[in-house]
């Protein structure tokens, strides 16, 4: 289905696939709240998920000791299964509240007049009992883990709150998109220990640098359509000096990753992801052609494949603690 929804016609919105299953298998009437929450654009809760997973293998492996069974250096498939689900329900909230925020920038932009909400699709009404509902489904993961990780868990729902905002009154939106998406860096750590310590610490000071700059990518796809309507972003302040940005941000991601890494004690095996990540980031940043739009949202993409390498290093890091002794 190619049809582009608008106020006339219902259909996929301009930058969603129009292949996805959202769209062969859901009823038309739930195609808008599909939309609202992204289910046609999965990479929003994948990179919102992996903070929550590296935390959590990280937290499976770290001080290991030759003799722990090779379970109990993994993490836990309830956790990853329930991080799963939070991260799918939280991400559909938040961007359905990002759209109610801006229903009026939306509505200027080429890429973003044909959502839910600027096409006339769905109310405001009915955009808000979506959100009152996703943000249930969250509740009831969060209520899943430790006394010390769910009023943690709850707290990330303020820099949630003002993150639509920040894009209308400083330059470094990402930085708070960073602080919001990194949160789960704190969350995998905190289910396992009860605390946050400085591996945790570290890992979500890389995790907010990681995002920043794979948002920046993202948002050289509206630059000029922010300019007009008065958005700000990393993307129009950065500028033609992106490149030399991201360098130093993707850079610095990697360095406190490994810090986070040393700290926790996990194998030196766990770095091989790292270094792999770290060549996927330098690939993003050689091939970027920041007036390309289309080669920004695939290079933005492609960050779910970081996330997977770091997350492989740190289950092959457990692995060899359990494997090191047998070999």
């Amino acid at each position: 289905m190619e049809t582009v929804q608008s106020k006339a016609i219902q259909g996929r919105v301009a930058d969603a696939p129009s292949g996805h299953w959202v769209y062969r298998v859901l009823p038309r009437w739930l195609w808008p709240y599909a939309q609202l929450a992204r289910w046609d654009r999965p990479i929003g809760w994948q990179l919102l998920l992996w903070p929550c997973w590296w935390s959590a293998a990280l937290a499976a492996g770290a001080y290991p000791r030759a003799t722990d069974p090779l379970l109990t250096l993994l993490p836990a498939p309830w956790y990853l299964l329930l991080f799963f689900i939070g991260a799918v329900a939280m991400r559909g909230a938040g961007c359905t509240y990002n759209d109610l925020a801006d229903e009026d920038i939306d509505n200027q932009v080429e890429r973003t007049r044909s959502r839910p909400l600027p096409a006339g699709k769905v109310t405001r009404r009915q955009a808000w009992i979506f959100v009152i509902i996703q943000a249930l489904v969250g509740l009831a993961v969060l209520l899943q883990f430790n006394s010390f990780a769910i009023p943690l868990g709850i707290a990330s729902l303020a820099i949630v709150a003002v993150y639509p905002f920040m894009k209308r009154i400083t330059n470094w939106p990402q930085f708070v998109l960073g602080l919001a998406f990194s949160w789960g860096a704190l969350m995998g750590w905190a289910v396992e220990f009860g605390d946050i310590d400085d591996p945790a610490i570290m890992l979500y000071i890389g995790s907010i640098l990681w995002v920043i700059g794979y948002d920046t990518i993202y948002a050289h796809q509206d630059k000029e359509d922010d300019a007009i309507v008065g958005v700000r972003s990393t993307a129009r302040l950065f500028g033609d000096n992106t490149k030399m940005w991201l360098s130093g941000l993707y850079g610095g991601a990697l360095i406190c990753f490994a810090i986070a890494f040393a700290s926790a004690q996990v194998p030196i095996v766990a770095l091989a992801g790292l270094i792999a990540a770290g060549a996927h980031m330098a690939r993003q940043i050689i091939r970027l052609d920041i007036n390309n739009p289309d080669q920004c949202l695939k290079l933005f993409k492609s960050n779910n494949q970081v996330g997977w390498l770091i997350f492989l290093g740190l289950i092959g890091g457990s692995v060899w603690i359990w494997l090191k002794p047998l070999v």
